[in-house]
């Protein structure tokens, strides 16, 4: 009873769909009939998918050109037991145009690469909280040489998150190692307390700073702008840090070296903010840290002092 309904059915869809199919056969003149058979589903396929007859254990589904029905087995409720559709011209590949358009995104998105992971080269400071470089006279000790104090840091794992092609999150892993070059004729020491305090050697230094080194950690969204067949990077983001060790380092007049591994009451922990600009592989970078160098009360003369960072990052994509 079932396929004489079929066959009545088909017969209906195929003389309303006449126009259609006799159209698509002078178009197609060369006509294929698949039969697929399995335990649940009879299947039958005529020509460029023109006919279609589906016969599963809940429904029959038959589509003709543009036009369908499917005869539910046992409906529910007040379901109907045919239920007719018209397909638009597009609707039969909008899945797989859909999906198509998922996998080109997915790849577009594959194909971003930030900038982060390479060599960076700069100098670095510190300000008071009211971001000055000109230091409290109680803590003159504590001025830098600017042009001798730098950074080095080696990015080595670089993390590309894609949101688009030139849209992204860069996130990874990188050394940063801060020389902090002391303008005047000391260095510095932390009491029994743990408060830095001067270091006066008391006789005339050829050279005397303190180093830090530290792990740190970018999370920052990338921007690619075209320009030509190349393109310009911004970035920006927050930026933690973990530090692995510090030291501190006088050199005599006569070539003598003291140095001196030490906590210097430093932060563990800080976190700040980075941004970078450039063409390319070449940006500009610069580093602003929310947390102050020394822990809360250890600074010099109770003060808090943040780092900063500026200079050259030459990555690799």
């Amino acid at each position: 009873m079932k396929k004489i309904g079929i066959l009545t059915i088909l017969t209906a869809l195929i003389l309303q769909g006449f126009s259609q199919v006799t159209t698509a056969e002078k178009g197609n003149t060369s006509q294929e009939t698949t039969v697929t058979d399995t335990s649940e589903v009879l299947k039958v396929v005529v020509g460029q998918e023109l006919l279609i007859v589906e016969d599963g254990e809940e429904a029959v589904k038959v589509k003709v050109g543009s036009r369908g029905l499917t005869i539910l087995e046992n409906p529910e409720g007040d379901e109907p037991k045919f239920q007719f559709k018209k397909f638009d011209d597009d609707e039969a590949n909008r899945n797989d145009d859909f999906e198509g358009r998922e996998e080109e995104r997915a790849d577009r998105r594959s194909r971003f690469r930030g900038h982060w992971g390479g060599v960076e080269f700069g100098f670095n400071n510190y300000s008071t909280s009211d971001y000055s470089l000109n230091l409290p006279e109680n803590i003159a000790y504590m001025s830098l040489h600017s042009g001798k104090s730098h950074n080095f840091n080696i990015n080595f794992s670089q993390l590309s998150l894609g949101l688009a092609r030139r849209i992204g999150f860069v996130t990874g892993l990188g050394i940063n190692w801060n020389n902090y070059r002391f303008d005047g004729n000391n260095n510095i020491q932390k009491d029994e307390n743990g408060i830095i305090e001067l270091y006066d050697p008391g006789v005339l230094l050829k050279k005397s700073k303190f180093s830090t080194l530290y792990l740190h950690i970018p999370l920052m969204l990338e921007i690619q702008i075209p320009a030509d067949h190349s393109h310009i990077n911004i970035a920006a983001g927050p930026i933690g840090a973990v530090k692995l060790f510090s030291n501190s380092k006088m050199v005599y007049e006569d070539g003598d070296k003291v140095k001196s591994d030490d906590d210097f009451s430093l932060n563990m922990l800080r976190y700040g903010a980075t941004a970078r600009v450039g063409f390319e592989n070449i940006n500009i970078t610069g580093t602003y840290y929310l947390t102050p160098l020394f822990k809360p009360g250890k600074g010099p003369g109770g003060i808090d002092l943040y780092p900063f960072e500026i200079g050259l990052a030459f990555t690799i994509d």
